[in-house]
């Protein structure tokens, strides 16, 4: 590559870092310039509806801003939700609590701040999960639906940008561990299963603006400290036609006992 080339491109990362922000889990800004496949052997939005009524109170954790909860079309009087991000908190507090749903700021991972007993089904997509606390608030009887990001996510992008290689930023995330958290919580497990998936990067800018969103699976990463990292990236994409990887989910549904 020429130092005119190289200077562009350098240029080019530095603003996908500048602008690497979102509100809520919107991807839209790398639409086109990159793939992940979502083929999972199930299907998330229909684990949930199959078993939705209308009458039912549902909770959402760790609801981002609230996009996936408002598309289920569950009676806003009977939803709530929780997040710890503050820029969605700002968000979920502007958007989902004038609709009637019950938003309440609070970490998936510690005690949330509703009475014992008050729903009939707790949804979890990729986030923060406390087993027993999630029992606690659940009826009798009562189903906790979730989709989790794995262990081994993204791993041999972050191999690709970062030196030295980062421990795993939730090691414990792994189908057998949360299985075995929510039966000693009190669950009987219904349905789960685990899947690997592609996942290609067609710009290195892209993969950039990931990186830093991403930033608990990329810890450190800037342009600067990662630059030798990325001009590799960039002659490994132009010599491949895509930088790969493969992203690590599993779902489980349980049924409190």
């Amino acid at each position: 590559m020429s130092d005119i080339r190289i200077s562009d491109l350098i240029s080019a990362w530095h603003a996908e870092e500048s602008i690497a922000h979102i509100h809520g889990w919107d991807f839209s800004h790398i639409n086109n310039r990159y793939t992940e496949e979502t083929d999972f052997p199930w299907d998330y939005r229909e684990l949930i509806l199959g078993r939705l009524k209308p009458e039912m109170k549902l909770l959402d954790i760790d609801t981002g801003g609230g996009e996936f909860l408002l598309s289920l079309g569950h009676p806003h009087r009977n939803c709530a939700a929780t997040e710890n991000y503050p820029p969605n908190i700002e968000l979920c507090r502007e958007t989902l609590s004038p609709l009637g749903i019950d938003f309440r700021p609070a970490d998936g991972n510690g005690p949330l701040p509703f009475a014992d007993g008050s729903f009939d089904m707790v949804i979890d997509r990729h986030g923060d999960f406390n087993p027993r606390e999630i029992h606690r608030v659940l009826k009798q009887g009562g189903l906790f639906i979730t989709q989790q990001v794995g262990a081994d996510n993204d791993r041999a992008l972050v191999e690709l940008l970062l030196d030295p290689v980062p421990p795993l930023p939730f090691p414990e995330q792994y189908l057998s561990i949360a299985e075995e958290k929510f039966r000693t919580a009190g669950f009987e497990i219904l349905e789960q299963a685990e899947c690997f998936r592609p996942i290609k990067f067609y710009d290195v800018g892209a993969l950039v603006w990931f990186a830093r969103i991403i930033e608990w699976e990329f810890p450190g990463f800037s342009v600067d400290t990662c630059l030798l990292r990325l001009l590799n990236a960039q002659h490994l994409l132009e010599e491949r036609g895509s930088l790969d990887a493969v992203v690590h989910r599993f779902m489980l549904v349980a049924q409190k006992l």
